[in-house]
C-alpha cells in the first residue's frame, strides 16, 4: 500500500511541477485550438466536395455556355476612331459625307457624278495635299470580315468592331489583310489609289463607318470612343433618308401630275369643241335637209299651177276661135 501511494505522490507532484512551468498553459492552449481549427477545415472541406457533385456545368449562366459571340475587350471599347491615315494633318478631304439634314450648298458638294447620274458620297474622300499615294491604317481595332477586289470601287477592305459596327475601305490597292485577320488600331491595311467611281478625287481612300448597315459622317466620331456610336440610333436617321427620297420623287412628279392635268384640261376642252362643231354640222345638214324636202313640194305646187293655167289658156284660144 505504501509503495503505490509513493507512486501516485510521485505523479502528482511531477505533474503538478509541470503545471508549474510558465509555458505549459499556453502549449495546452495552442494545441487545443489547432485541434479545433482542424476539425473545422476538414468539415468545411466534406461539405465542398458534397456540393461541387451537385453543379450543373452545363447552365447557361457560366461564361461561355450561353453566347457563342466572343467578349469584346473592354480597352477596344475605349478606342477612340482616328483618321485612317498616319498624319492626319497633311490628309485633305477631297468629298464631304453627304448628309440629308444638311444644307442645299453642302449636299450638292458632297454628290459623286458617275455615269450621268448624281450619288449621295456614304463617307469621306480622303486624299494627301501632295496626290501621292499613302498607307491606310486601321481607325479601331477589329476583325477583317471582307477583302474583295472591285474595279469600280477600287477594291474593298471591311473591318467589325462590334456587333453592327463596321468600317470600310474603299479605293485601296496592295492589300496586306485577309478575311478573319485580327487587326490592331493604326496597323496598316493597304495603300491608298484610285477608282473608277470617283475618278475625280484623284489617288484617295474612301472611308466609312456603318452602323446596321446605315452610314453614318465618320467626321462626327472621330476622337470619340466607340461605345458613342453604340448609343446611335441610326433607325431615325434612316427613315429620314427614305422620307426624304420620297419627298424629292413627290416632287418630281408633282409637275408631271399638274402637267398631265393641264393636257386633260385641254383634251377635255377640244373634245367639247368638237362635239359643238359636230352638233352644228348636224344641225346645218338638217336644216339643208328640211330646206330641200319643202322646196321640192313648192317646185311641183308652181309647176301644177303652171300646167293648169297653160290648159285654160288653150281652152280660152279653142273658144274664141
Amino acid at each position: 500500500m505504501r509503495e503505490e501511494e509513493k507512486k501516485r505522490s510521485s505523479q502528482d507532484s511531477s505533474f503538478k511541477r509541470f503545471m508549474k512551468k510558465r509555458w505549459a498553459f499556453p502549449a495546452i492552449y495552442i494545441a487545443s485550438a489547432a485541434i479545433i481549427l482542424t476539425g473545422v477545415l476538414w468539415y468545411q472541406t466534406s461539405d465542398n466536395a458534397t456540393d461541387t457533385d451537385s453543379y450543373d456545368y452545363e447552365a447557361t449562366d457560366i461564361t461561355g455556355k450561353k453566347y457563342d459571340e466572343p467578349a469584346l475587350e473592354v480597352n477596344r471599347a475605349m478606342e477612340n476612331f482616328v483618321m485612317p491615315v498616319k498624319d492626319p494633318d497633311s490628309a485633305v478631304i477631297q468629298k464631304q459625307f453627304y448628309d440629308y439634314d444638311g444644307k442645299a450648298e453642302e449636299q450638292e458638294a458632297a454628290l459623286v457624278f458617275y455615269n450621268n447620274t448624281y450619288h449621295p458620297n456614304t463617307g469621306i474622300d480622303i486624299a494627301t495635299k501632295d496626290g501621292e499615294t499613302f498607307d491606310v491604317l486601321a481607325a479601331l481595332s477589329g476583325k477583317v470580315t471582307k477583302v474583295e477586289e472591285d474595279s469600280l470601287l477600287g477594291n474593298v477592305i471591311e473591318v467589325e468592331h462590334d456587333k453592327g459596327i463596321v468600317t470600310q475601305y474603299q479605293s485601296v490597292t496592295e492589300m496586306n489583310v485577309e478575311v478573319g485577320d485580327q487587326v490592331e488600331q493604326g496597323d496598316v491595311l493597304a495603300k491608298a489609289g484610285e477608282s473608277l467611281f470617283n475618278e475625280e478625287a484623284g489617288v484617295h481612300v474612301h472611308f466609312e463607318i456603318r452602323k446596321d448597315g446605315t452610314p453614318v459622317n465618320p467626321l462626327d466620331f472621330f476622337n470619340k470612343p466607340l461605345s458613342s456610336l453604340q448609343e446611335l440610333d441610326t433607325a431615325d436617321k434612316a427613315d429620314a433618308e427614305e422620307n426624304s427620297g420620297a419627298t424629292e420623287e413627290n416632287d418630281e412628279a408633282a409637275p408631271s401630275e399638274d402637267k398631265s392635268a393641264e393636257e386633260s384640261g385641254n383634251t377635255e376642252d377640244e373634245g367639247s369643241a368638237e362635239e359643238s362643231a359636230d352638233e352644228n354640222a348636224g344641225n346645218t345638214e338638217e336644216d339643208e335637209s328640211a330646206d330641200t324636202e319643202e322646196d321640192p313640194a313648192g317646185t311641183s305646187e308652181d309647176e301644177g299651177q303652171t300646167d293648169d293655167q297653160v290648159e285654160e289658156d288653150t281652152a280660152t284660144e279653142s273658144t274664141d276661135a
